[in-house]
């Protein structure tokens, strides 16, 4: 068996949002101990996105530094579209060039319905979604302009159902969107575009209005299978030149790695041309959500051909 190379990013420039502490910090300390110069992005505000702070991103540095890297700080908020802007003119400045952008920035602000009310609203997508999109944005004629690029987007297994964190699941619902189409404009211009889900306990996992899921809930082995650290290998592969992968959705930490996908069933064909009746989705219930022959496509259009098939070319 040939031996698996050293997956390097000497002479690569990497953004990492929200990289002062958590999993932004093991992000970027993973992506500089193999050689990226790095720019480490945190605005040091609270889990809930209140206030501002330079220490941890400069704190971050100076690990990175300390240990022989290159890294430079950056507190510019990406809940901004300035700021986000702001930030992709760091790396510029700085290192000369963009090539790895890590969306990880976020807050968490607890709320079920009805009681996450518009600024809860708001100010999540502000950050998640704003955030990745602009800096994203900021990025693309940089990567477009040499050919290259890899974006990392961060969505949340809250997906499945987070009732009392409803905004921030909305808003990592709509990442994955986002991924998936953005997906297929940048394979053109030599930039894949995937998503992590991450399975470690952040700071955004707990809160005044929730339970200290560190202290209060989980025992010492559970806390050290979910360190932050153990996300970022996933992390670092998507985001090496050698990766090929696109478009996909991993699931990361507690010593696992998974791919989530979205899968759709074969579903019922209603025979003939009448329309079909309420009855008759009822009684062909068990046929429409059968997972027997489920298929993964890969776009619209792929969807479309395969749901479509029965009406003929």
């Amino acid at each position: 068996m040939s031996a698996i190379p050293d997956y390097r990013f000497d002479g690569r420039v990497a953004v990492v949002t929200g990289a002062g502490r958590g999993l932004g910090r093991a992000h970027a300390l993973q992506l500089a101990e193999r050689g990226a110069k790095v720019v480490v992005n945190d605005l040091g505000g609270t889990k809930e996105g209140e206030g501002s702070d330079s220490g941890p991103a400069n704190d971050v540095v100076r690990e990175i530094t300390a240990a022989g890297g290159s890294a430079v700080g950056d507190t510019h908020n990406v809940g901004t579209e300035d700021g986000c802007h702001a930030l992709v003119e760091t790396a510029v400045r700085e290192f000369g060039r963009i090539d790895i952008v890590v969306n990880n920035a976020g807050i968490s602000r607890f709320a079920t319905f009805p009681e996450a009310d518009a600024d809860n609203l708001e100010r999540t997508l502000d950050v998640h979604l704003r955030g990745t999109w602009h800096t994203t944005r900021a990025a693309w004629p940089h990567m477009t302009e040499q050919g290259y690029g890899r974006i990392i987007t961060t969505t949340s297994t809250g997906m499945f159902g987070l009732p009392d964190n409803l905004a921030y699941a909305t808003a990592k619902g709509a990442l994955i969107g986002f991924t998936r189409s953005l997906a297929i404009e940048a394979e053109k211009h030599g930039i894949l575009v995937n998503c992590v889900a991450p399975n470690a306990v952040t700071r955004p996992s707990t809160s005044a209005a929730k339970p200290n899921i560190t202290t209060n809930t989980l025992d010492e082995a559970r806390l050290q299978a979910l360190r932050t650290e153990l996300v970022s290998p996933m992390v670092a592969y998507l985001a090496h030149e050698d990766c090929s992968v696109n478009g996909e959705i991993l699931v990361a930490g507690a010593q696992r790695f998974a791919r989530w996908f979205l899968g759709v069933t074969p579903g019922y064909q209603s025979p003939g041309t009448a329309t079909p009746s309420v009855e008759e989705i009822a009684q062909h219930w068990g046929a429409i959500t059968d997972e027997g022959d489920y298929y993964v496509p890969k776009s619209l259009h792929e969807w479309t051909a395969k749901y479509m098939a029965h009406l003929g070319a």
